[in-house]
């Protein structure tokens, strides 16, 4: 990443990289990807094509790039991407799931996703217990922006902090998070 990339707002890093600039983009990346995946692992309880669906947005993001409109902001605009594509991604799995019980291969693939949604229910475990081990002010910061969605402005308005105060809470949460979960993610990817 460029320096200076992460200070600049959502608007204008959507603005370079309309333009063809590959480190705003790769700046919306690294501000968005984890906040996607969780929100895709949570709807959609498979890891693997909660993967595929964010890095499916960002692949279609880069590449409608000079036609993209974002009217709203790009965090919703995001997040509207992944309601839809994990709707779609369950529409298809509910297909593929009755395809193979008419078949009769159900057998091999159930005990496959059994496992799978066991891992992914272990990882979910695992950072809810890390979630509720960090200090309040992270734990509060992280919980507002990762499981309620709100924004950096509306935490810093509901806590009563500045949103330079949020940036630190979160960064300092997702550290401890990443740190703490690296065993568990190494095993997913």
């Amino acid at each position: 990443m460029t320096a200076g990339y992460n200070s600049y707002n959502d608007a204008t890093l959507v603005q370079l990289m309309s333009g063809g600039d590959d480190h705003a983009f790769r700046e919306i990346y690294d501000r968005y990807w984890e906040k996607l995946l969780y929100v895709a692992g949570i709807k959609c309880r498979n890891l693997g094509i909660a993967e595929e669906i964010v890095q499916d947005i960002f692949l279609d993001l880069w590449n409608r790039r000079a036609v993209l409109k974002i009217t709203g902001t790009l965090e919703g605009y995001l997040a509207v991407s992944v309601k839809y594509r994990v709707i779609n991604a369950q529409v298809k799995m509910k297909k593929a799931l009755d395809y193979q019980r008419h078949a009769g291969h159900t057998s091999d693939s159930n005990e496959n996703m059994t496992e799978r949604r066991l891992s992914f229910q272990e990882l979910q475990g695992r950072l809810e217990q890390l979630v509720n081990q960090l200090p309040e002010k992270c734990r509060i910061t992280y919980q507002l922006a990762r499981e309620e969605g709100l924004s950096k402005k509306e935490i810093a308005s509901r806590l009563r902090i500045t949103e330079k105060g949020v940036e630190a809470n979160l960064s300092r949460a997702l550290k401890s998070l990443r740190v703490n979960l690296k065993h568990y993610l190494s095993v997913f990817f």
